[in-house]
């Protein structure tokens, strides 16, 4: 029980940090999207607009863990990212195109999107996502019928 209500108060902890509660009502309806979205098979990762860690989701926490996991929630993305990293995420908070690419490490491939997310049409910050790819993964052109 005391598990339960500690991971409910670190998920509202969560979610004032991204301000998605407006009201108690919506406050169950987070939690299990937070909660899905925590399993999820990619990792997540969130700063706000002066680069502090707002989230990390299971995987990313997974990915992570040698440089502390969860942990990081409240460090500075800086700190974790040589000078020429950081010099592409001040780009991408700079300006509203994502940086997209694909990487292999340790025989995995992986897709990496790291794009602004908004809050009142302003940016708030960044989200980093990196998806593990198949090893052979079909590619599809569809045309509009």
């Amino acid at each position: 029980m005391r598990r339960q209500q500690a991971k409910a108060r670190s998920l509202q902890e969560i979610l004032k940090r991204f301000d998605w509660l407006e009201s108690a009502e919506l406050l169950m309806v987070s939690k299990v999207s937070l909660e899905w979205f925590e399993q999820l098979p990619c990792a997540v990762t969130v700063c706000d607009k002066d680069y502090t860690i707002l989230y990390l989701n299971g995987k990313s926490a997974e990915m992570n863990s040698k440089d502390g996991g969860k942990a990081l929630i409240g460090k500075s993305l800086k700190d974790c990212h040589p000078p020429k990293a950081q010099k592409k995420t001040r780009k991408i908070m700079a300006a509203s195109k994502p940086n997209v690419y694909t990487i292999e490490k340790k025989g995995k491939k992986k897709l990496v999107f790291q794009g602004q997310w908004k809050k009142g049409g302003r940016t708030a910050g960044l989200v980093e996502l990196v998806i593990e790819l198949p090893e052979n993964m079909p590619h599809f052109v569809r045309t509009s019928s």
